[in-house]
């Protein structure tokens, strides 16, 4: 898999399809763990993307009512 941005309900349906091929228990070992490494790398991918527009939003949500906002949101 390359290192190129994905949407994010694409990955996520990703990595529901390796979770599902490895609960099924008849992928062979080698094959496993390249599903595994690659759902690890999903998955780490995915949650610091949410972390990112949580802090979006926590920014946002700290802006007072008709203030503007110079800030650069996209730390």
């Amino acid at each position: 898999m390359t290192e190129q941005k994905i949407d994010f309900e694409v990955s996520m349906k990703k990595l529901e399809e390796i979770v599902t091929k490895l609960e099924k228990g008849d992928t062979p070992l080698e094959k496993s763990m390249q599903l595994f490494e690659e759902g690890i790398k999903l998955a780490k991918q995915l949650s610091e993307r949410l972390e990112a527009n949580k802090k979006k939003i926590e920014k946002l949500t700290k802006i007072a009512p008709g203030q503007i906002e110079t800030e650069d949101i996209n730390e």
